[in-house]
């Protein structure tokens, strides 16, 4: 999930209780929430670093603890104030498994089980930015004011205020599970409803439904078989037509595929991609060479990929540019 999903999970937690484990709860928990995070350092090294690293050994289960352990340390050593090293580390692995759950329930997924095993693991639920996720969260960190405001001016400052923070912390993440195990049911019906049908003859060797960005009835689907992809759009509310769906083919053998395979740069994304779409076509600025082109179907399509790679293989099967990108392929 995003930054401020992880920091506002991490606020509800300190309020829903964890901050009465130890001194010092709310800074460690906010640190702890975003954590796993830590890899975007990596994103010096180029965007194709950043790929390989992001998502990595700081959002496996064997490092749980030293994650868990870094933002006790840092708020120990920066406040200067003493903590409940005990309850400060358990507090801090709470948070850290909600970030790691919540990046779980994403398309992108995680690799829960490096390293040992470098699979990537994930719910297609919901997006990495989720905006009813966002309106709950925000709704509570605004609540507990606008109840002190009213309830201020009802006592006309007679007594001592009610703190109405720990009740919106309980309701944000009730929602927050609540509404997962929801996108978790509505997601299985959007594969199944994809799953039982017949395509042109051939029958689905895999079937995916992504989350729409606003609406939890409505899915984009991929659906693989031997020689094409169906992109069909899911509504649950309404009756489903795969008929209307774009249907992308797939490329023929080509040696110029195999030559682009080999590369360090396709080797990499294809670790990452889970639903690769090859492309040929002619090389612009090349004679007689043909550019390879690659995206995961899980973000876009390839005439508006969110990211993918490209090599230019001349006319010799010789591969002279590779390169990885977001955003749209330069043609």
């Amino acid at each position: 999930m995003d930054p401020l999903t992880h920091t506002l999970t991490g606020l509800f937690l300190s309020r829903a209780g964890l901050k009465r484990w130890t001194p010092l709860a709310t800074p460690i928990l906010l640190l702890a929430a975003n954590a796993p995070d830590v890899d975007i350092v990596t994103a010096g090294g180029g965007s194709l670093n950043y790929l390989h690293f992001h998502r990595h050994l700081t959002h496996s289960l064997i490092a749980m603890p030293l994650m868990a352990l870094l933002p006790v340390v840092i708020v120990r050593l920066a406040a200067r104030k003493p903590v409940n090293w005990l309850g400060a580390f358990a507090a801090a692995m709470v948070a850290i498994a909600t970030h790691l759950l919540l990046d779980w329930t994403n398309s992108y997924g995680v690799r829960f089980l490096l390293p040992f095993d470098g699979r990537w693991l994930r719910l297609d639920q919901t997006n990495v930015v989720d905006i009813w996720i966002w309106a709950v969260l925000l709704l509570g960190v605004a609540g507990p004011f606008i109840s002190r405001l009213v309830g201020g001016e009802i006592t006309s400052g007679a007594g001592r205020v009610r703190h109405y923070g720990r009740g919106f912390a309980w309701f944000a993440l009730s929602f927050l599970l609540l509404y997962n195990v929801g996108r978790g049911v509505l997601h299985g019906r959007a594969v199944a409803t994809m799953d039982t049908r017949v395509y042109q003859g051939m029958a689905p060797l895999r079937v995916a439904a992504m989350p729409d960005a606003a609406n939890p009835w409505r899915w984009r689907g991929i659906i693989e078989t031997a020689d094409f992809y169906v992109m069909p759009d899911v509504n649950l509310l309404g009756d489903f037509d795969p008929t209307r769906a774009p249907v992308l083919h797939k490329p023929e053998p080509d040696p110029s595929l195999d030559a682009a395979r080999a590369t360090t740069v396709f080797q990499e994304f294809l670790r990452f991609s889970q639903f690769p779409f090859w492309r040929i076509v002619a090389a612009p600025d090349v004679e007689n060479a043909k550019s390879v082109e690659v995206v995961d179907l899980r973000f876009g399509t390839p005439s508006a990929p969110a990211f993918g790679a490209s090599a230019i293989v001349n006319s010799r099967g010789q591969v002279v540019e590779t390169s990885f990108q977001y955003g749209r392929f330069k043609r």
